[in-house]
């Protein structure tokens, strides 16, 4: 795997909030690769996927669907 969750206050906001998970990838990863990583690794639903490239470093939000619960995953993962 290479995403690393981020644990930033304004991620775990993101987390409660908006059912947002952030991590932060590789740059020469697409999102369709990012996105069937997740998919696959964690067993969810990625409802939206959104990437911002600053410096050498490309962070990933990704949206889970209402059935996904990122709380729980943010749980298991130990962000919480």
């Amino acid at each position: 795997m290479r995403l690393k969750p981020v644990t930033t206050e304004k991620a775990i906001m993101m987390i409660e909030a908006q059912n947002v998970l952030t991590f932060i990838a590789d740059k020469r990863q697409t999102k369709t690769d990012i996105k069937k990583e997740l998919e696959d690794i964690f067993s969810i639903k990625i409802e939206n996927l959104r990437t911002l490239n600053r410096g050498n470093k490309k962070y990933i939000y990704a949206k889970l669907k209402k059935d996904f619960l990122a709380l729980d995953l943010a749980t298991k993962l130990g962000l919480m």
